[in-house]
């Protein structure tokens, strides 16, 4: 479960987890990288710094990384924490290189268990190991140990024993070292000519693949020739016609300059009879610049002709009908004329508040005008002045009346006069631009006189 934990922890740290395989012991390199230093315990709750060296046989890399293991282990899965092994600084291959790595105290092992410090590299392979040791507090036979004479020598023969028996160890590890990289360049030829074959297969079913691939493109090619062939044939066809066709065009162009040429003379002898029927009427200046426009447009055309004498026709038309308008607005005018003199003498008998006298009669008498004083001194007699069957009788039921002149409706005395001006005014039309009165039963002289205001404006 510590182990576990520990794991857990590093894992947090470093954001990352060591390279690591199911490689056996057996196929380990352990001399590649040489522990130092290492001590048969240490104190729990302290950093612990181990230190190695990186011998030549070995090149380092940023993957490689060096484990705690309990002894007994067998794979480099069993690790219980780590550190990645930092990369050394520029230094010449072929010599050794001193390094070194502090595993702090919270992640160390807490049981009294024997372990060992292992180089991984980043294939997970191990390439060195350590002594073992402990973690664990320091006693005093640790500290004082008492041996005879015989026993230092027996322990001095027996560590020559086991530096001969290391030395030995050494030779028979470097030696399977070399077989095994000798092995190692061999499997890695193998591999190479394995997947180089692998490779050429490869290529040789892509290429028999292609190769079909363009044996059926240049049958799809040869089918594509022979159409293109006939394609060929016509547009060689298409461009013999074309070259007969441009032929014929090119002489109905030069016959269409020659007419445009004629049409351009017309065209002018055209612009100086519109200028001589613009001084005519000076309200279709505008409208004849209008024309010019267009019959510039229409001189860049093969067709100018033809409109040119619809624009005429126009022409004559709107002359025609400008005679016509301008007769209408003579005779409007001359009836305007009436109408306005005979406004003038209804507005001054108006102005002056004359008021008419009328006998009161039945419905069916018929008024008839009263010569004599009655009249009120008008030259042609008072127009609202209507007697009763004997003038002379009596003049006992007479009454003052007014009576419009428009729709003949009377209106007593007592009816105030603006009531009577507005109601003679409701008959009326106003021009809004000379301020000319109409009669409202007369609206088409009234629209025709607007009309022509709206022309003058041209």
């Amino acid at each position: 479960m510590g182990a576990e934990l520990s794991k857990t922890s590093m894992m947090d740290e470093t954001s990352d987890e060591p390279p690591t395989s199911a490689v056996l012991l057996d196929n380990c390199h352990f001399s590649q990288v040489v522990f130092n230093n290492v001590e048969k315990f240490y104190v729990p709750g302290g950093d612990v710094i181990c230190y190695y060296t990186l011998t030549q046989n070995i090149v380092p890399r940023g993957k490689d990384w060096v484990g705690i293991f309990r002894v007994g282990w067998k794979t480099t899965r069993e690790y219980y924490t780590f550190m990645w092994a930092p990369l050394p600084s520029d230094a010449p291959s072929d010599t050794a290189v001193q390094q070194q790595i502090q595993f702090k105290a919270y992640y160390l092992p807490k049981d009294d268990e024997y372990y060992q410090f292992c180089y991984v590299d980043q294939d997970g392979v191990v390439r060195g190991a350590s002594v073992p040791f402990q973690f664990r507090a320091e006693t005093e036979d640790d500290i004082l140990v008492v041996t005879t004479q015989g026993e230092v020598e027996e322990i001095e023969q027996q560590n020559k024993n086991l530096r001969k028996e290391n030395e030995e160890l050494k030779a028979s590890c470097a030696s399977l070292e070399k077989q095994n990289i000798s092995l190692q360049k061999d499997l890695n030829k193998t591999q190479e000519l394995q997947n180089s074959l692998e490779s050429l297969r490869s290529n040789t079913e892509k290429l028999e693949l292609e190769l079909n691939s363009l044996k059926k493109e240049n049958e799809h090619l040869k089918e594509l020739d022979d159409c293109r062939e006939g394609e060929l044939h016509q547009l060689k066809e298409q461009i013999q016609n074309v070259t007969s066709d441009k032929e014929r065009l090119e002489t109905r162009l030069k016959t269409a300059l020659e007419h445009m040429d004629q049409l351009q003379s017309q065209v002018l002898n055209y612009e100086k009879e519109v200028e001589n029927l613009s001084h005519m009427d000076h309200d279709k200046t505008e409208q004849l610049e209008s024309l010019k426009e267009e019959n510039r447009q229409l001189r860049l055309s093969g067709t100018q002709q033809q409109q040119n004498r619809d624009l005429m026709k126009e022409l004559e038309e709107q002359k025609r009908l400008f005679q016509i308008l301008q007769t209408k607005k003579n005779e409007a005018d001359e009836e305007n004329q009436k109408l306005r003199e005979e406004n003038e003498v209804l507005r001054h008998i108006l102005q002056a508040g004359e008021v008419s006298s009328f006998c009161v009669v039945s419905p069916a008498q018929a008024p008839v005008p009263g010569p004599g004083p009655e009249g009120g001194g008008l030259l042609f007699g008072n127009p609202y002045c209507a007697a009763g069957a004997n003038l002379g009788a009596g003049a006992a039921d007479i009454a003052s009346i007014r009576k419009c002149p428009m729709c003949d409706e009377v209106f007593l005395e007592e009816i105030e006069t603006s009531q009577y001006e507005a109601h003679v005014q409701s008959h009326l039309l106003k021009c809004p631009v000379c301020s000319e009165t109409f009669e409202k039963s007369n609206k088409q002289v009234f629209d025709d006189h607007i009309f022509c205001h709206g022309l003058e404006q041209f």
